[in-house]
């Protein structure tokens, strides 16, 4: 039987790249995204399913959490990939408070209520591969008053992999935060050093972890960071 995969924010970028490179593994992909019409489109081009997501929708959560269960009784991987940055031209003493309250609802909360749907179809399967899209920019050591909201949001996305990780610990789910580089995306700009295939390297290896892998931490191309 195939191990099955559900990608956040797939329909282009990073979350694309690693959708070809899951699927090339023959894991069963589910990709999803905001817009229905792109995402069927790229899903269909790729020949992988699709279903729509808003990710910061509990009513949205909840009906791709039933499908999943509907489909497949299972979910073996789940990548959270989608992100938001907004504050490329704000710091911390003008950032607009809306801005902040996006970012946050889905760079970092959006990923902990979908692991928290998904996460009893793993306990009860005991197994299961949780990989949070972080940044080097959510390092502790590394801040500073550039996007301070997509800093922050990144920060407290690395702590609940801490916290999941061990609320998780002694079973066979993997929980990381992998950072995929400063990559060539709409986000990461044209002058970025990295193409696509480097940037999705580091979430598929950790979306396809042997029992014994890592629990719990901070990686760019299954290279372990400094939180």
């Amino acid at each position: 039987m195939k191990k099955n995969v559900l990608i956040t924010g797939a329909n282009r970028g990073i979350g694309l790249e690693t959708a070809k490179q899951m699927k090339a593994l023959d894991y069963e992909v589910i990709l999803t995204s905001r817009n229905a019409d792109e995402g069927e489109r790229v899903a269909r081009d790729l020949g992988v399913r699709f279903h729509q997501l808003d990710v910061t929708s509990a009513k949205s959560i909840s009906a791709l959490k039933d499908h999943v269960d509907a489909e497949f009784g299972r979910l073996d991987a789940l990548i959270n990939n989608a992100g938001i940055l907004l504050d490329r031209t704000d710091g911390i003493l003008n950032l607009p408070e809306e801005k902040l309250r996006t970012m946050f609802e889905t760079n970092t909360f959006a990923p902990l209520m979908l692991i928290r749907a998904f996460l009893p179809m793993m306990l009860e399967k005991n197994y299961g591969r949780i990989v949070n899209v972080s940044s080097q920019l959510g390092a502790i050591s590394n801040f500073s008053n550039y996007t301070p909201a997509y800093r922050l949001t990144k920060l407290a996305l690395n702590g609940i992999t801490l916290m999941l990780a061990d609320a998780v610990k002694g079973k066979n789910i993997l929980i990381n935060s992998v950072h995929p580089g400063w990559v060539k995306t709409d986000m990461g700009g044209a002058g970025a050093p990295l193409g696509l295939e480097e940037g999705a390297r580091g979430l598929v290896w950790a979306a396809t972890l042997p029992d014994d892998g890592p629990q719990g931490g901070f990686f760019q191309d299954g290279k372990r960071m400094d939180w």
